[in-house]
């Protein structure tokens, strides 16, 4: 390499070899900055430590994209029962004793209202969340080599791709609700055909199989396909086959971090929703029978969002990482995320 003006000559970099980042380039502000770590994490296998911490790390210098995204889509899909209990209780008098001990017909129908829509926005918020989950993936791929995606930049990034997350989700669920359906056709035969004392014996042992089935099912067909789809533009078959070869020999690893995930989310998610939960029940009993049921909705609504602003964008960011980890420690992708970096000549 000859002399530049960047200083003295210096010999051509060996083929691998990692040089230092070239002229002008600096990590976003709050990554670490080190040839080994240009963004949010090592670019080398991860441990649990590592996938923790640059969890946390990308969500706090992402929070539009991976927190505001999430409350977006809560915050709009839950406001749907929100404003359907809203205009009836102004409109028809929809009506709620929280105190009762027995239902009549008025608080049947105001129940059926109030938590039929409750789940209809439940049902739109998971159509959401599967889209921020694919703009969290983009998040954490950039934050991995030190760039930070506004939620504009996350958004636009799964251009060409919404339709195919969104039937990868389909199928996945209707994959899920098979194995599930198969079971419980195969317990209704054994109750109808046999004693009541090997029907209880058939339940009690088959219980733990169908455990370890969705134990299976989920880490080796459900858990990576998104990133790969996200991150490798895959079709949905194909990208549910990339994320069985990813977790092949790293079953119990994933499936301990996962399960770790989610107990850290569950717990999170209650700290978060029940002072909202209590406001709910207190307030229903101070306000009356007239305000009872929306007060109750509303609070239940702020729940789910506080939560979801936590449990989503966590999982969806570890879940992520744990798909770079994999291609990190069985395809040297390090490599190739340094050479994004900068950090690696080509």
């Amino acid at each position: 390499m000859g002399p530049s003006r960047w200083g003295p000559a210096t010999p051509a970099p060996q083929p691998g070899s990692v040089v230092p980042p070239p002229p002008g380039w600096a990590p976003q502000h709050g990554m670490h900055g080190a040839v080994h770590k240009p963004g949010a994490m090592p670019l080398r296998p991860l441990s649990l430590g590592q996938i923790y911490d640059a969890a946390f790390r990308i969500i706090r210098f992402n929070p539009k994209a991976t927190v505001g995204s999430a409350v977006l889509v809560a915050a709009v899909a839950m406001a749907l029962p929100v404003l359907v209990v809203g205009v009836l209780t102004w409109t028809v008098g929809l009506t709620y004793d929280p105190s009762a001990t027995t239902i009549d017909d008025e608080d049947l129908v105001g129940y059926v209202v109030a938590y039929g829509s409750y789940a209809v926005a439940a049902l739109l918020q998971g159509i959401g969340l599967i889209l921020v989950t694919g703009m969290v993936v983009h998040v954490t791929a950039a934050a991995a080599v030190g760039r930070r995606l506004s939620l504009g930049e996350a958004w636009a990034a799964t251009r060409g791709r919404r339709w195919r997350l969104v039937g990868l989700a389909v199928v996945l669920g209707l994959a899920t609700l098979l194995i599930l359906a198969i079971y419980a056709a195969l317990v209704v035969v054994v109750v109808l055909t046999t004693s009541t004392l090997v029907s209880v014996l058939v339940i009690v042992l088959s219980v733990p199989v169908l455990i370890a089935v969705m134990a299976w099912f989920w880490i080796r067909v459900y858990y990576l396909p998104v990133p790969a789809l996200m991150l490798e533009d895959l079709g949905v078959v194909a990208s549910i086959a990339r994320g069985y070869r990813l977790t092949r020999g790293g079953f119990w690893r994933i499936l301990g971090i996962a399960l770790l995930t989610v107990l850290i989310g569950g717990v999170a998610g209650q700290v978060l929703g029940v002072p909202f939960t209590i406001a709910g029940t207190v307030g229903s009993l101070a306000v009356g029978d007239d305000l009872a049921l929306f007060v109750t909705i509303l609070f239940t609504a702020l729940a789910q969002v506080a939560s979801t602003a936590f449990v989503a964008p966590f999982g969806a960011t570890v879940t992520s990482l744990q798909y770079l980890d994999q291609r990190m420690r069985k395809e040297a992708y390090d490599v190739e995320l340094m050479r994004q970096a900068g950090v690696l000549s080509s």
